[in-house]
């Protein structure tokens, strides 16, 4: 760790990643980081990279598998409150990289700001959201972004605007190495109506999905013209179990886990959907979920 002498503070060795993703999964990450101030974020960022230290950025966890064997190098989590501030001047909202989006929504909500309600029950934190171009049947993310600040491996702050920002299903461009900060536009409404959209797409969310469950989100994006769920219901394999792994009875596109369950255990029941829907549909799925 000498590498890290002057970070000691903030460096733990071998920290197990499981308490920190929904699955509660996976093994220890060599370096685990969490900055205080941005100052700092980017002083490790540098010295990472002058010493050939990979790094991997921990968000909220919600879409990710961590290999029961953990992560070499250095896993850097924006946990500290400077990276998650929300502001609201008039119809711009300015959110920090590390802000829960689900924070973000009750603060526009509250503003009077619509927009943010669609991507209710979506978890996670902007900057997770924005790098995926979160969303569902309601609207994405990419739809109120104006600029994104980042931060790149070699700890350069650049900032993207509007024209520089490519969005598309479940990605986007935002290639670098974290999102620090990013400002969207919102429109103004009724707050007491803002609130009944965002209570709709909850409940509607609720009765659909296992969100009380230790899941990942959904595991795989949904093919063109059609939706993973379906396809992995139309096969056959809710409620199929391997391990401590299962696919959930009430949205075919969850995993969930049970006392005992290892991260193999999930990516071979992702294996085994993966080939039995290509076999009966010819159709490759792709995963939403990252793996480390």
């Amino acid at each position: 760790m000498s590498a890290f002498e002057e970070f000691a503070d903030i460096v733990k060795r071998d920290e197990p990643l499981a308490p920190y993703t929904w699955l509660k999964l996976g093994g220890p990450a060599q370096y685990f980081i969490e900055p205080r101030t941005e100052d700092e974020l980017i002083r490790v960022v540098r010295l990472c990279c002058e010493h050939g230290i990979s790094v991997k950025i921990l968000g909220g966890g919600s879409n990710l598998i961590v290999r029961d064997e953990g992560v070499s190098g250095a896993v850097i989590r924006l946990s500290h409150p400077c990276f998650a501030e929300v502001k609201i001047d008039g119809h711009r909202v300015t959110a920090g990289g590390g802000a829960l989006l689900s924070h973000v929504i009750s603060e526009t909500v509250r503003a009077g700001l619509a927009g943010f309600e669609n991507l209710a029950g979506i978890p996670g934190t902007v900057g997770g959201a924005l790098h995926g171009n979160s969303g569902g049947r309601h609207g994405e993310i990419s739809q109120f972004v104006r600029k994104v600040t980042v931060l790149t491996v070699s700890g350069e702050k650049l900032v993207r605007t509007e024209d520089e920002l490519l969005f598309d299903y479940r990605q986007s461009n935002l290639d670098e190495l974290l999102i620090l900060e990013a400002e969207f536009e919102l429109q103004s409404d009724s707050p007491d109506e803002i609130s009944q959209r965002l209570r709709k797409i909850w409940i509607t969310k609720k009765a659909s999905q296992p969100l009380s469950s230790q899941t990942a989100g959904c595991v795989f994006k949904n093919p063109r013209g059609q939706r993973a769920g379906q396809l992995i219901e139309q096969a056959g394999l809710k409620g199929t179990r391997i391990g401590g792994a299962e696919i959930n009875d009430r949205h075919a596109n969850f995993i969930v886990t049970h006392e005992g369950a290892s991260t193999s255990d999930v990516l071979r029941l992702m294996d085994l959907v993966r080939s039995k829907v290509a076999d009966q549909f010819g159709v490759h799925l792709e995963s939403e979920v990252k793996i480390w």
